[in-house]
């Protein structure tokens, strides 16, 4: 695992992708910028890409065969919100696209796209002022019923509603609201997963520039529905035969991920990642000298498990940057999207050690082994008899 390359890893040009990906709207539904944002940034690198009608990215690192191809793939869709209902008052309702909690979208500034342009507001609890209601402002119950959206327009009632074009079935972005800290730290809404889009455009970068040619081909995808369960389910090729998704880590009490360095996943909640591909994740940073740990998702699913679930038949594996307070106000440290794409360039550039994986179908020959025999051990000296009186 050590014959590839060590590549350099323009941190600088990381960071300026990430906060130029999180200036861009890009809720589940409302990617089409995004989607632009990142094909511009593939033709600056000269890579070349295919666009799925719906907009899903496909790029592709050429390598020396086509046969038995990798895949790395991020998310370009983050939470938001659609309007439900529209009210007398003249505020909206709203439905969470994603799973996240309406205690986080409490007080968020948004925009609030219609047919004929955008709005700004802000999400309120319905009893928002102290002033008005006294404590019942802290004994009001949390969820999505009970948040409204104000918008900074004349909407007063539901007429003003409707004559400012505002229609149930609106997008509503929520600000990111970035501070990238001297001290390493990143703190944003949003970063699963334009951290994990970042992390993979600057290993295309690393790549292009170093002039390495992988063994086999690499396609980088960039998916626009994960958050509502879509993922990578129609965007693989028949010759992939692997593919390692890039997203979150869930740093918090009983998990063992981190900020820094690499997490990797040993299993999420649609069950355990491939054991081979995943073990070689393992071994590319013990080789490279790369901080890792492993951890367990229980409440977790990334754009593999669709791909999975829609029948395609690839290893997979998950590679993660620990976040803190994920789906909320999200904590990340850029020692671990450095750690992160050092792995990405590792493995790509890392020789094929399953050949048999070269074809989509075959016999027994070359299939794969997992080890079977007991540990041997050292044989246990019992203590000697203590002589001593009891």
């Amino acid at each position: 695992m050590t014959d590839a390359p060590k590549l350099e890893i323009d941190e600088a040009y990381l960071k300026r992708q990430l906060a130029d990906l999180l200036a861009i709207d890009s809720p589940t539904g409302y990617t089409d910028t995004v989607v632009r944002h990142v094909c511009g940034v593939l033709d600056s690198l000269g890579v070349e890409y295919d666009l799925t009608r719906r907009g899903a990215i496909r790029a592709r690192i050429a390598g020396d065969g086509s046969a038995g191809a990798r895949a790395i793939v991020s998310h370009l869709d983050t939470l938001g919100a659609q309007v439900r209902n529209l009210k007398p008052n003249g505020r909206v309702t709203l439905a969470p696209i994603g799973t996240w909690s309406a205690r986080f979208a409490e007080g968020a500034r948004v925009t609030l796209f219609t047919d004929h342009g955008s709005y700004r507001g802000t999400i309120l609890p319905l009893k928002a002022s102290g002033h008005t209601y006294n404590d019942e402002i802290d004994t009001q119950p949390v969820g999505w019923d009970h948040v409204e959206l104000r918008i900074d327009a004349q909407a007063f009632s539901l007429a003003d509603l409707h004559e400012l074009g505002i229609e149930v079935g609106d997008i509503v972005a929520i600000d990111p609201c970035p501070e990238f800290m001297e001290s390493g730290f990143i703190v944003s809404r949003h970063l699963d997963n334009k951290a994990g889009v970042a992390v993979m455009l600057a290993a295309i970068r690393a790549l292009t520039r170093g002039q390495h040619r992988p063994p086999v081909d690499t396609f980088w995808l960039f998916t626009i529905a994960e958050e509502v369960g879509h993922g990578a389910a129609s965007i693989l090729l028949p010759d992939i035969a692997s593919m390692v998704a890039v997203d979150n880590g869930t740093t918090a009490p009983g998990q063992n991920s981190s900020e820094f360095g690499v997490t990797i996943a040993m299993a999420d909640q649609t069950g355990p990642f491939d054991y081979h591909l995943t073990r070689k994740m393992v071994g590319l940073c013990r080789a490279r000298g790369i901080p890792m740990q492993k951890d367990v998702f229980r409440h977790y699913r990334s754009d593999s498990a669709s791909a999975i679930e829609a029948g395609a038949d690839v290893r997979t594996a998950l590679v993660t940057f620990g976040v803190d307070a994920s789906h909320g106000y999200e904590r990340i440290h850029s020692h671990a999207l450095t750690s992160l794409t050092e792995l990405l360039v590792a493995y790509t550039l890392s020789p094929v050690e399953i050949p048999r994986d070269l074809q989509t179908v075959t016999g027994l020959s070359g299939f794969t082994r997992q080890p079977v025999e007991p540990v041997a051990l050292e044989p246990v000296t019992p203590p000697e008899p203590d002589d001593e009186p009891g």
